[in-house]
C-alpha cells in the first residue's frame, strides 16, 4: 500500500517536472562558428572570427613577464586560502594608475577584483539596478553581443543610439549626440573605451571632450567598458578618452579586463571602478559592490591578479610587459597597413584601432566567403584583425573580391 502510494507521487511529480518548462536555447553563435572552424578540413581556412590576440605564426603566446611572475609565484605563493570579496588588494591598487593615469578618484573610489570584464559588467548592472530598479541604460549600436542579456538579467531598460555605419565605414557622431541629448538625469550610457568597440572605430579627442561636456551637463552616468587599453597606440592614448569622461562625471563605473592586455584569458581577470559623487558616498557602494559580489562568486580567483600585481610591483617586469604589448599593437597596425595596402576598399582600416573591424558584408556575403574560402567570422561581419597573418593576408583579401561586389 505504502509502495504504490509512493508510485503514484512519483507518477504526480513527474508530470510537473522542474525542467519540463524548459526550452532548448539556440547555440552561441560565436561558439558555434569555433566549432565550424574546427570541423573544416581545409588546409588553408583562416579565422578572423574568435577575439583573441595572434602573433605571426597564429598562436596566442604567453607574456614573458606573465611566465616570469608564475614562476615567482610558483617559488613564494605561501598560502591559497580564500581572498575577500573584494578580492587581490595589491592588484587593485596596481591597476589604478594604468586605469587612470594621475586621474584618479581618490576617497571617491569604490572597486573590486572580479572574473573577467564580463564579471564586471554583471557587477555594474546589478549594483545600478540595485540603486534604481529599471534604469535606462543607452547603448550604442553595434555593440557586443553580451550587453543586452547582462542589462536585461538585471532587469535594467536598453535604449539603443546609433553609433556606427557600417556602409559608410564612419562614426555616426552627430546620430549619437541628439540621442544622448535625450538622456535624461541619472540614466547611463554605456561607452566602449578605445580598441573595444567591435567596428573598430574609436572616437577622436575632440568626440571625447564633447561626450565629456555632455556627461557633465545633463547629469549622465558613464559605464565605460575598457577591455583592450594597450592594444591601440598606447596605454595612455587609449584610455585618455575614458579618463576624460570619468572624471567629469559625479558618478561613473569603468568594467575593466586584464585577460587581454596581460594574455591572461583563461584566468579571467577584471575590476569595477566606480566613482561616487563624495567620499561617504563610495563608502555605500562599496558595501553594496562586497554584498553582491558575494551572492554572485563569493571570492574571486586570485591566480591572474596575483600576477598582474606581481609585474606591476616589479619594475622589470612592467618595463618588459609594456614592450611586449607595445610590438603586439604595433603587429596589429601593421596588418591594417597591409589590408589597406592590397585593396582600396580597405583603406578605413588603417585609421582605426585595435583587433576589430567591421567589413560591410551582408549575412549571405559572410556564408559564401566561409562555403568557397574557408574564411571564418561573425555574420555581422566584424573581424579580428590579428587572426590575420604576413601570409594569409593577400588570400584573405582574395577571398573578399570574389564577394566584394554583392557588398556595396
Amino acid at each position: 500500500m505504502v509502495g504504490a502510494t509512493f508510485d503514484a507521487m512519483r507518477r504526480a511529480m513527474s508530470s510537473q517536472s522542474l525542467f519540463e518548462a524548459l526550452e532548448r536555447r539556440p547555440p552561441d553563435p560565436l561558439l558555434a562558428l569555433i566549432g565550424a572552424y574546427a570541423r573544416d578540413a581545409r588546409a588553408g581556412k583562416i579565422d578572423v572570427g574568435v577575439g583573441v590576440y595572434r602573433d605571426e605564426a597564429g598562436a596566442t603566446p604567453v607574456f614573458r613577464a606573465v611566465s616570469a611572475a608564475e614562476q615567482r609565484l610558483v617559488r613564494d605563493q605561501s598560502t591559497k586560502a580564500y581572498l575577500g570579496p573584494e578580492g587581490n588588494i595589491a592588484f587593485l591598487h596596481a591597476l589604478e594608475p594604468i586605469v587612470f593615469g594621475d586621474a584618479r578618484a581618490g576617497a571617491r573610489l569604490s572597486t573590486v577584483q572580479t572574473p573577467g570584464g564580463t564579471g564586471a559588467l554583471r557587477l555594474a548592472a546589478e549594483l545600478i539596478a540595485a540603486a534604481r530598479p529599471g534604469a535606462r541604460v543607452h547603448v550604442g549600436e553595434p555593440t557586443w553581443p553580451n550587453h543586452a542579456p547582462i542589462l536585461r538579467a538585471a532587469g535594467l531598460e536598453r535604449i539603443g543610439y546609433p553609433y556606427y555605419d557600417a556602409a559608410t565605414r564612419r562614426i555616426r557622431f552627430d546620430a549619437m549626440m541628439a540621442a544622448l541629448g535625450q538622456a535624461r538625469p541619472g540614466d547611463v550610457v554605456l561607452l566602449h573605451a578605445s580598441c573595444h568597440n567591435p567596428t573598430g572605430a574609436d572616437l577622436d579627442a575632440e568626440q571625447w571632450a564633447t561626450v565629456a561636456a555632455l556627461v557633465a551637463a545633463r547629469g549622465v552616468v558613464p559605464l565605460i567598458d575598457m577591455a583592450y587599453q594597450g592594444l591601440g597606440v598606447s596605454l595612455d592614448a587609449d584610455a585618455a578618452g575614458a579618463r576624460l569622461v570619468f572624471g567629469a562625471a559625479d558618478e561613473a563605473l569603468i568594467a575593466y579586463s586584464c585577460d587581454k592586455n596581460f594574455g591572461l584569458y583563461r584566468e579571467r581577470v577584471g575590476a569595477l571602478f566606480v566613482r561616487s559623487a563624495s567620499a561617504a558616498g563610495a563608502e555605500v557602494v562599496q558595501s553594496n559592490l562586497l554584498a553582491l559580489s558575494r551572492a554572485n562568486w563569493s571570492m574571486p580567483p586570485d591566480h591572474g591578479a596575483a600576477v598582474v600585481a606581481a609585474i606591476l610591483a616589479d619594475p622589470g617586469l612592467e618595463r618588459d610587459w609594456r614592450e611586449e604589448l607595445d610590438a603586439m599593437s604595433a603587429r596589429i597596425r601593421s596588418v591594417r597597413r597591409a589590408l589597406a595596402g592590397a585593396d582600396a576598399r580597405l583603406s578605413y582600416l588603417e585609421g582605426q584601432h585595435g583587433l576589430f573591424g567591421m567589413l560591410p558584408l551582408t549575412p549571405a556575403d559572410v556564408a559564401l566567403l566561409r562555403e568557397r574560402h574557408g574564411v571564418y567570422m561573425p555574420s555581422s561581419g566584424r573581424i579580428n584583425i590579428a587572426g590575420l597573418t604576413p601570409a594569409t593576408v593577400a588570400p584573405f583579401v582574395a577571398a573578399l573580391a570574389d564577394v566584394f561586389p554583392t557588398a556595396g
